[in-house]
């Protein structure tokens, strides 16, 4: 007699909220994914081949669906921007998508610092750590780890079957080739604070702007034009020519 299908839960079936759990830290736990996710714009990949996600559940354990995973920011590319190309996702369900993130972004705090950096140890009976799920079963080629408080940026790149650190000094910029992007720190205001964030840059090391940048961006390249002409006009005028004259 044939088995039925194994039926696995998908995303549907998964909790996207845990009872009890605390939610976001603090404010920039919310604003640098934001800024990260609205600068990712890596060659190569339409924008629906392209998923970024924020505290979003990360399911990896087809023995263990229940066990999960919550990076502060995560990436994959290559993986249809909406589940099943129709819905806004409730977690990111890895046997499902099969596709593993790109890159994961932990922002480091007080009480998940240790785990976060693969300083702890798995305890008996109890789920893998961020550092073993990361680089052992979903095998993120890039993991980055950023402190708010004291601006240091670690990147571990996987070489092989374990992540190696990546000597990138914090003045300099990382280059990910297979997405064509550089990430680094920028010191520039983020929703009206001013201090060192993460964010994306293009192959060439320029910033990639956020809408609102670009928007700011051409306002101001349209003012410089506009006061550009009126001071040749006036440079006209004192000529004696009148510049409406002029075709």
């Amino acid at each position: 007699m044939s088995q039925a299908p194994l039926s696995l839960p998908t995303m549907y079936d998964l909790p996207s909220e845990i009872v009890g759990e605390p939610g976001l830290p603090d404010e920039f736990h919310l604003y640098q994914p934001q800024l990260l996710s609205a600068t990712f714009r890596p060659l190569g990949y339409p924008e629906d081949k392209i998923f970024t996600a924020t505290d979003l559940n990360l399911y990896y354990d087809l023995r263990h669906t229940n066990w999960y995973k919550r990076p502060d920011w995560y990436a994959a590319v290559g993986v249809d921007r909406l589940y099943a190309q129709q819905e806004l996702r409730l977690s990111y369900v890895i046997w499902q998508e099969l596709v593993s993130p790109m890159i994961i972004v932990e922002l480091l705090s007080p009480g998940t610092e240790q785990e976060d950096m693969g300083r702890t140890m798995r305890k008996p009976n109890q789920p893998p750590t961020k550092w073993e799920v990361y680089e052992q079963i979903l095998r993120v080629p890039y993991y980055i780890l950023l402190n708010r408080y004291t601006d240091e940026l670690q990147i571990f790149q996987l070489v092989g079957n374990s992540y190696a650190l990546i000597n990138n000094p914090n003045d300099q910029l990382f280059y990910i080739p297979e997405l064509q992007s550089s990430i680094g720190l920028w010191q520039g205001r983020c929703h009206g604070v001013e201090r060192l964030w993460l964010r994306w840059y293009d192959r060439t090391g320029q910033l990639i702007l956020t809408d609102s940048e670009q928007k700011e961006q051409e306002r101001s390249l349209k003012e410089e034009a506009q006061a550009r002409a009126e001071r040749l006009a006036q440079r006209l005028r004192a000529l004696g020519v009148d510049p409406d004259m002029i075709i």
